[in-house]
């Protein structure tokens, strides 16, 4: 008795792409845009046309997930924090001199001026800075 086997075909998980900058946007290497890159936005059609065609070509070296990176072990790509159940990441704030703080918040202007760097909104580790003035009576003698 021959057995018939039903296909399986399984659906590809929802994506959920975070907003991009204005510079950037989302280009799609499959129908369905399936397969997103991140593209800047100022490219010609021609130029984006010919990028996503080369990057098509080329699918197979870009990693979309563990199982896709040949002949790496999963113990080399993947890392694990192991914390108890209910407990929050918490980043303790470093303290900058106060003489290196122009210098810093300059090099942030400039990097993100650039376009290297921008805003992330949605992720637990960032937190907006606020600047608060200091107090100079501490509650000592006067």
């Amino acid at each position: 008795m021959e057995e018939t086997q039903e296909v399986v075909k399984e659906e590809p998980p929802k994506l959920i792409l975070k907003p991009l900058p204005t510079e950037l946007k989302y280009g799609y290497l499959e129908e369905n845009k399936q397969s997103p890159v991140v593209i800047s936005s100022s490219l010609t059609t021609t130029q984006e046309d010919c990028l996503l065609e080369i990057l098509r070509r080329c699918k197979k070296a870009i990693g979309w997930k563990n199982c896709d990176l040949k002949r790496i072990s999963p113990l080399v790509c993947t890392h694990h924090i192991f914390m108890e159940e209910k407990a929050k990441p918490v980043r303790q704030p470093q303290k900058v001199e106060p003489s290196m703080q122009e210098v810093v918040r300059a090099e942030v202007l400039k990097l993100f001026q650039a376009n290297i760097i921008y805003p992330i909104s949605d992720s637990p580790w960032v937190s907006s800075t606020q600047a608060c003035q200091r107090n100079q009576d501490h509650g000592g003698a006067k």
